[in-house]
């Protein structure tokens, strides 16, 4: 970092981080996500604008050239690193069982930093991680999406007279590829006819955006006896 910096080393360091800030907020804006643009902005700008003002302190008046320490300048990005950490924790949501908002936090991390690095002058290494937040954020979201993950699902039927049995569900589901991993059955009669409801968890491998029923599940939707059919994935 250097000690003695001007109005155009200044600029150069703003247009940078702005430059960073932006290609990381754009990801952010049109995948829908709260944090966009403008916030991921603000970030990368006010982590720049702590480092820079550490590096204008440098030269204080009375300190020498190798006392840094003495000033410990660095307390004020630690501080902002800090601070950072309470915003991205706001930035993460839960769901019932669904976590969501986990990646913006991590990429408001990454913009901080970024900010920290183009704010004190590593104007080389800035740019390297912003290539590598750019490669992250953008070509592995699709290897991402084809990786066979864990998926799960709940399952809930209501039959009545002449629907499947819960044997032949349960074949029919675990020949379809699912694994069952809770099973609620209750059964009720209503005059003369007699109900019965079944709730099931199911359990895959699948991607991230394999949500369809599978064909099994059509093919019950033609069987006489079937009231309701529903699936969460």
């Amino acid at each position: 970092m250097a000690v003695m910096i001007g109005w155009p080393e200044i600029a150069l360091r703003l247009a940078l981080v702005v430059l960073g800030g932006a290609v990381l907020g754009i990801n952010r804006t049109e995948r829908g996500m709260v944090v966009g643009l403008r916030t991921t902005l603000l970030v990368c700008v006010a982590a720049a604008a702590a480092m820079i003002q550490a590096n204008l302190l440098m030269d204080s008046t009375g300190k020498a050239a190798d006392s840094f320490v003495t000033l410990d300048l660095m307390r004020l990005p630690l501080g902002i690193l800090t601070g950072m950490g309470f915003i991205g924790a706001g930035a993460i949501l839960r769901r019932g069982d669904r976590v969501t908002g986990v990646t913006t936090a991590a990429m408001l991390w990454l913009a901080t930093v970024l900010g920290l690095c183009f704010g004190g002058g590593q104007h080389g290494l800035g740019l390297a991680t912003l290539g590598l937040g750019v490669v992250i954020l953008w070509f592995l979201k699709w290897l991402e999406m084809r990786i066979q993950q864990d998926r799960r699902a709940d399952l809930t039927l209501t039959m009545g007279e002449g629907g499947p049995g819960d044997e032949e569900l349960r074949s029919g589901l675990e020949a379809a590829g699912f694994r069952i991993a809770s099973w609620d059955a209750a059964y009720a009669r209503r005059g003369q006819s007699r109900h019965h409801r079944i709730r099931c968890e199911l359990h895959w491998q699948g991607q991230a955006d394999d949500v369809q029923p599978p064909d099994f599940i059509h093919r019950l939707l033609e069987r006489e006896g079937l009231l309701s059919l529903r699936w969460k994935a």
